[in-house]
């Protein structure tokens, strides 16, 4: 079960125990799940109960004794417990974990997706080309959560938009109620980004930070001297070494663990004598780091199909933290969809990358057979969950338009 289901679940539960005439309060659109903090219990937590006591008119203990044996009654569920003031601790059966990576594997790239609603909705966005990109990136994964979308550009569009990707419908849309995107422009119109970082990497930088922030694409004058020097090495997959990297040129290199995520946009200067920062295979270029992740997991599949083998999830593997970036797949997308924030898409696939790169090199979860070690469930198991997030990597990386080769 997915955290999206869960929300769902405990949602379903509040209505229940309101058509039951136990609690009389206004269902509420949406529930907040999340991991247990310090002192909790079970695989998830809620604090639904506090937020509707009041307007129950009955102590948040009691709301959550009557939701809790609704909620545990529902597939999926092993248990549900009452912690401090009112907190919902929920205890997933053993098997929710293969039950996800099943779905993931079954569904492909569209994990995640909804029924198509046959609403069709206008996004309205500044013409510049920032704005253009973050409004094409929003009408796609509206799409992936049942609503079409038709983009109207307020002035006159940029031809150059559509080698980024962009798709033009409509110009000098004026006299709109609003302009639904109308983030802080970037410094270089289209024709300089693509000629300084091609598609992928442009498309990349306008989207990933919060449309109140400067764009990654943006950087500090030229003259200012270098601080960093991406290490060489071996490609990080059975791709040749020389192999150019698809957002343009830069050395091959293998990134080490990162020991601060924090710092990991935070990018040296460019200059004319180092590439920008968004075209460094380095762990400090989070684009590379995601596409990494992926080639990684494709990488892993291959190697096992050389081993006679292939990924089933027979049984359960300890990955709370991979489990969690490729169950909150789903949720992220309908996040995305009602903020217009498509850099909360980046920021999880930042998330899912880190988790999939900590799991594959952990001595603990080895996930091809070492010496003479046959291939066991374990192996299988731990496999399908490495493509599992592999799979929500590239999936989330289309829906921002950014391609996800499976050789690095």
């Amino acid at each position: 079960m997915t955290p999206a289901e869960l929300s769902r679940t405990v949602r379903h539960a509040v209505c229940r125990a309101v058509e039951d005439g136990a609690l009389r309060v206004d269902a509420p659109r949406d529930v907040k799940v999340e991991r247990p903090r310090p002192g909790g219990r079970g695989d998830y937590a809620t604090g639904i109960a506090l937020r509707l006591a009041r307007q129950a008119g009955r102590p948040a203990v009691e709301v959550a004794a009557e939701l809790g044996h609704r909620i545990a009654a529902a597939p999926g569920i092993a248990a549900v417990d009452i912690t401090g003031p009112g907190f919902l601790n929920i205890t997933l059966e053993p098997d929710t974990q293969q039950r996800l990576v099943r779905d993931v594997l079954e569904r492909g790239e569209k994990y995640g997706w909804t029924d198509l609603t046959g609403v069709v909705e206008e996004i309205t966005y500044r013409a510049d080309v920032r704005a253009a990109v973050i409004a094409d990136a929003l009408r796609r994964i509206r799409l992936s959560q049942g609503t079409q979308s038709r983009t109207l550009c307020e002035g006159a569009a940029d031809p150059g938009w559509t080698r980024l990707g962009v798709r033009i419908e409509a110009e000098h849309a004026h006299g709109r109620p609003r302009t639904d995107v109308a983030p802080v422009p970037a410094v270089d119109d289209a024709a300089t980004l693509l000629r300084r970082l091609g598609v992928d990497a442009a498309r990349w930088g306008l989207l990933a930070a919060a449309a109140h922030d400067r764009p990654l694409t943006d950087h500090p004058t030229a003259h200012e001297p270098p601080t960093h020097r991406p290490p060489t090495g071996p490609s990080p997959t059975d791709a040749s070494p020389t192999s150019p990297s698809p957002t343009g040129p830069s050395p091959a290199s293998t990134p080490a663990r990162p020991a601060d995520r924090r710092s990991a946009t935070t990018h040296p200067p460019a200059t004319a004598h180092t590439p920008h920062p968004l075209l460094l295979q380095h762990e400090r270029n989070p684009l590379f780091r995601v596409r990494y992740a992926h080639a990684r997991a494709r990488a892993l599949s291959r190697n096992a199909a050389q081993l006679g083998f292939a990924g089933s999830p027979d049984e359960h593997v300890d990955a709370p933290a991979l489990t969690a970036a490729v169950g909150g797949h789903p949720a992220v997308l309908a996040d995305v969809v009602r903020l217009g924030a498509p850099d909360r898409l980046a920021r999880h696939l930042e998330v899912t990358a880190d988790a999939l790169l900590s799991f594959q090199s952990s001595a603990q979860h080895s996930v091809l057979p070492v010496g003479d070690e046959k291939p066991s469930a374990a192996h299988r198991s731990r496999l399908a969950l490495a493509e599992a997030a592999g799979t929500v990597l590239a999936g989330g990386l289309s829906l921002l338009g950014i391609s996800a080769p499976d050789h690095l």
